[in-house]
């Protein structure tokens, strides 16, 4: 493992010490995140500042864990750090950039540096899994590949290392420049250019000079040529794939399969071929360019050849999924390295619902010389998150990581994935959270599909990572003290309670919110502790809301008093309580002639009223503008009537999802987000949302059906011509509209719209699949998702999304992921 003490860091930095302490220490690892410290005793903590978050605001909590060595932007209070060296810099985001820089230039191997709209972390493992009995590889962990990702993929380099493989994202102008100084590849890779995440450019052109600024000083750019114009590259340096005789590979033939694709190739002297597991066009592109880099560093491709075949589609996503005996599963059965093992880990300590923590790991695939150090890191790092149980597959894990752990974590071994699955039920998994983590070859993910929940194949897929992008863009328009309120009522519109609940605890919400008092408590015992407001209490839970520390809304007298009856029968005072006004929804809430009855009420001090609010009735509508501006109007008023009675401030709020983004300026102190976390929003186009649900399930069987047969109840899909009928596994008891029949909807199969034919049924739909290619049972079928927006169906559906949503039963399997 590379070190470098505190003295050298200093200097490479330029940084002066704000206070010095033990400089006889190394530092080993780089930390940007008080909620990820491993190994605290050689973590470095950057203090980085976002728009929302500045990190000096958590380096007590991070030196209460530890960590003893941090660089600051600015002064901070050293009284609170006895025995800590604090380093200070003009900029700590740059001084990670340059100390990752530092840390690159003391090796002299070959550096692959990838960039593109598509496919740099597809092109990255499949580099990996064909190279690496010919190198020991270092690459960025999942798609570390932007300003922080890269430096802390960059610092992972090792002296036994001998390829490096590190991906380069950007999103504007100038951000290139930065990650050319830190990956400083000797080779270039160029995977394709789009107009995804084209944003911050006028155009795909300018976002193309931006990204070949990556290969200033390469030996060798590969790529297909028309991808990297305009040539800013001797000719000599681009080492090209394509169908024309100037390239370095000539493509002579594409023979695309049922299931897998030859390509026929000559370069140089070589006039071979290549067969892969795929049929798509982006799939042949990406092995391509991977087929090129394994030829330009001259790796015999005789070693190589049969690894095309063996190509396995790259696992983006971490998922998460119920499990057998109220478990919670984690499957990332697909690697095995440690970069990914940390991030499955956070994962794992991200979700809280369960208190025990089980890992079920095989050997990773090492060498000698790599064993010692790496085993005793996983060690390390499952103490760090207090894992309980380690089941291990392989005889190195059993050899070399069990003795490390037995003792403090229970640890069963087996010597295959086989013996494993016939043991399984002895193991008696219950009540935890499992993580299935190992290198492809031990296939574990028999072992996920053994312990899953066997429902039918109709599944709501949640996009957490797309959640957290879409909760970020609201930030944008948010002031930095505006906090955030998450509504997760109604089982989080839909897409799970706990699961949602905790990923916001993770991501520091300030508040969330439920309907009644049995979400709130649900949520406590699944480990959340965030300050949770109940928006419609009622009376007979009072003992639970008050045993369970939930706080709630009162928003009319009736309610108040009998809370207020309730807490003095109890000798409780200045319960936290939400207090929600009436400006023009006309559903809840207190009347503006109703607020001086209130504020005597107040004076009794049986409350501490932690918030007032109010409704919007239609922030999304540009011709209801007036009155939105108008109810603003009014809530101000009785906020400043209310204040003026009481000697405490409280939070004031008014934006939901609609009207943060349009009424940015009504954001006071908190604002409301619900459907907006999951990207659906009229408004949308004002900023970069992605709908994070997607609805899926599978054909169930393909009939023949000709002119005068007829489909459904009650006989209403009546066929007029030959016509290939499907049925798929949804109904209107999943939560799919009956209201949909005969044509209203469709669904895409193989990326084709299919309509609905005849009635929906309970459990079955039928489509007309009439023309659609290549369709078997079995198949997938998109109910809506990001390439069919919920918002479109439930127009369909001459409804809205949240009713469509939440509509989804819970019968339907829920799959949460992380890419």
């Amino acid at each position: 493992m590379s070190h470098y003490n505190i003295d050298r860091i200093a200097a490479v930095l330029q940084a002066s010490y704000l206070q010095k302490a033990d400089t006889t220490g190394y530092v080993e690892h780089l930390l940007i995140d008080s909620r990820r410290i491993i190994l605290p005793a050689t973590a470095l903590f950057f203090a980085l500042k976002t728009a929302r978050r500045d990190g000096h605001d958590f380096i007590t909590e991070t030196y209460n864990k530890g960590v003893r060595h941090f660089i600051v932007q600015q002064q901070v209070d050293i009284k609170v750090l006895p025995g800590a060296n604090v380093l200070l810099v003009p900029d700590t985001l740059k001084a990670l950039q340059q100390l990752a820089s530092y840390h690159r230039q003391q090796f002299s191997i070959p550096v692959i540096g990838i960039t593109g709209s598509n496919g740099k972390t597809i092109v990255k493992d499949w580099l990996y899994q064909l190279l690496s009995d010919h190198y020991n590889i270092i690459r960025s962990p999942k798609s570390y590949n932007s300003q922080v990702g890269v430096p802390l993929s960059v610092w992972q380099l090792q002296p036994q290392h001998t390829l490096a493989i590190f991906e380069a994202g950007i999103s504007q102008q100038g951000e290139m420049d930065a990650l050319q100084q830190i990956i400083q590849p000797t080779i270039g890779v160029l995977t394709n250019i789009s107009e995804v995440h084209a944003d911050g450019f006028s155009d795909a052109q300018e976002k193309l000079v931006e990204k070949q600024k990556l290969f200033a000083g390469t030996t060798a750019v590969i790529c297909s040529p028309e991808k990297l114009l305009p040539l800013s590259f001797r000719q000599e340096h681009i080492f090209s794939w394509g169908e024309q005789k100037e390239n370095k590979v000539v493509i002579t033939r594409i023979n695309k399969k049922l299931a897998e694709t030859t390509i026929d190739f000559t370069s140089w002297e070589l006039s071979e071929s290549i067969t892969i597991p795929f049929i798509d066009d982006a799939s042949v592109e990406n092995v391509l360019t991977c087929l090129s880099v394994c030829l330009y560093l001259k790796v015999p491709f005789s070693e190589i050849k049969e690894k095309f075949n063996q190509l396995r589609a790259v696992s983006l996503r971490l998922e998460l999924k119920s499990g057998l005996h109220n478990t919670t599963i984690i499957n990332d059965s697909y690697s095995a390295d440690l970069s990914s093992l940390a991030i499955a880990l956070n994962m794992l300590q991200q979700q809280g619902q369960h208190t025990k923590r089980s890992i079920i790991l095989s050997d990773f695939q090492l060498t000698e010389e790599q064993e010692t150090e790496t085993y005793t890191s996983i060690a390390a790092l499952l103490h760090h998150h207090n894992i309980n149980r380690l089941i291990t597959v392989g005889k190195k894990t059993k050899q070399l990581l069990a003795p490390l752990v037995a003792g403090d974590i229970e640890v069963q071994s087996f010597s295959s994935t086989a013996e494993l699955a016939e043991q399984l039920p002895a193991l008696g998994f219950q009540n935890e959270t499992i993580l299935i983590k190992g290198a492809r070859v031990f296939e574990l993910d028999r072992i996920a599909q053994l312990l899953e929940q066997k429902t039918h194949q109709t599944v709501l897929e949640i996009n957490l990572s797309a959640i957290v992008r879409n909760i970020r863009a609201h930030q944008q328009l948010l002031k930095p003290s505006t906090m955030i309120m998450a509504m997760v009522k109604a089982f989080s519109y839909g897409s799970g309670s706990y699961e949602i609940a905790n990923l916001l605890q993770f991501m520091k919400a300030d508040y969330l919110a439920v309907a009644f008092t049995d979400e709130g408590v649900a949520l406590r015992k699944a480990g959340i502790t965030l300050p949770i407001m109940v928006m419609n209490p009622e009376p007979i839970t009072f003992d639970s809301l008050i045993d369970h520390n939930l706080e709630p809304e009162l928003f009319s007298f009736s309610i108040l008093h009998a809370f207020e009856s309730f807490l003095e029968k109890e000798g409780i005072s200045s319960y936290p309580v939400h207090l929600k006004i009436d400006t023009g929804m006309h559903r809840l809430g207190f009347m503006q002639h109703e607020l001086p009855a209130l504020a005597d009420v107040l004076k009794k001090n049986s409350f501490t009223v932690q918030s007032v609010f109010s409704h919007l009735a239609a922030s999304e509508d540009p011709a209801e503008d007036a009155f939105t501006l108008e109810q603003s109007k009014r809530f101000e008023e009785a906020c400043a009537f209310l204040q003026s009675t009481l000697d405490y401030t409280f939070i004031r709020h008014l934006d939901n999802s609609h009207g943060t983004i349009r009424h940015p300026q009504l954001q006071y102190d908190m604002v409301r987000l619900g459907i907006g976390m999951y990207g659906v929003s009229s408004a949308k186009g004002k900023l970069q949302l992605e709908e994070a649900l997607q609805l899926k399930t599978t054909i169930a069987q393909i009939k023949q059906l000709h002119p005068g047969d007829t489909v459904g109840y009650n006989r209403r899909g009546i066929i007029t011509q030959p016509s290939t009928v499907a049925t798929v596994r949804i109904g209107y008891a999943d939560g799919y509209p009956r209201n949909l029949s005969n044509g209203k909807g469709h669904m895409f199969v193989n990326g084709k719209p299919a309509p609905v034919i005849g009635t929906v049924c309970m459990d079955m739909t039928m489509l007309d699949i009439t023309g659609i290619a290549d369709v078997r049972e079995g198949d997938e079928v998109i109910v809506f998702g990001p390439e069919f927006s919920v918002v479109e169906v439930a127009k369909q559906s001459q409804t809205i999304a949240y009713e469509l949503m939440t509509g989804i039963s819970q019968r339907v399997k829920r799959v949460y992921f992380e890419e």
